[in-house]
């Protein structure tokens, strides 16, 4: 089984080279005034150069309007616009025709009502990304450090490619791939040493540790 590797967060050079040099597949530039992994729009220029033609590059907005995401698309020219928000299915297919982009759609999940609107989101995303649903509390809709069961994602039929985000780390993949089955992994925070400031050390064992379940 191959596991590709998403290093969501991006936002600095050293983090850029590391997810490089340690071979990830994907890499997250977020764009949310809230997160400790904002980037503004000058930055994500000098980071998607540094990241193009090593891995696929994805924009990271929630909730956000076309003016904004058409500045993001223009400056970071992005493989994928996730959209980690409450976006409907409409603006899902909305975004992606308007913008000729793949776009990945974040869904929360808690339990198994989480799932009633997944048919409609498989018919207009290109991939589909489960993440823990926010705390009670957090302004702030992924990048929380939280998991959940991820037994929920068994015994599913899905129509595209997914990948699994929340509260995964180089201790906990192995046994999060083994329960819920996922090819792609996504991972945030548990490749940090701070809020928002990512641990070159971290990026490379994580990686490592997905390799190894491929073997």
């Amino acid at each position: 089984m191959s596991i590709s590797v998403k290093i969501c967060g991006i936002n600095s050079r050293q983090a850029a080279e590391a997810a490089i040099a340690a071979g990830a597949d994907f890499a997250g530039l977020v764009f949310h005034l809230k997160s400790p992994r904002h980037v503004d729009l000058a930055a994500a220029h000098g980071l998607a150069g540094i990241l193009r033609g090593h891995l696929r590059i994805v924009a990271l907005v929630a909730d956000a309007d076309d003016e904004t995401i058409g500045a993001v698309a223009n400056a970071v020219r992005p493989d994928f616009i996730q959209l980690h928000g409450n976006e409907s299915a409409d603006r899902v297919g909305a975004v992606r025709a308007r913008f000729k982009v793949h776009v990945i759609k974040a869904l929360s999940i808690a339990d198994e009502s989480d799932f009633v609107t997944l048919p409609d989101y498989m018919q207009v995303s290109d991939m589909l990304l489960f993440d823990a649903r926010p705390p009670s509390g957090t302004d702030r809709s992924g990048g929380n450090g939280a998991s959940f069961d991820w037994k929920l994602l068994r015994g599913k039929t899905y129509s595209r490619p997914w990948l699994l985000a929340g509260g995964l780390n180089e201790d906990n993949l192995a046994l999060a791939v083994a329960q819920s089955g996922a090819r792609y992994v996504d991972v945030s925070s548990g490749v940090e040493g701070a809020p928002g400031v990512k641990d070159p050390k971290k990026i490379a064992a994580f990686i490592a540790a997905a390799r190894n379940l491929n073997s």
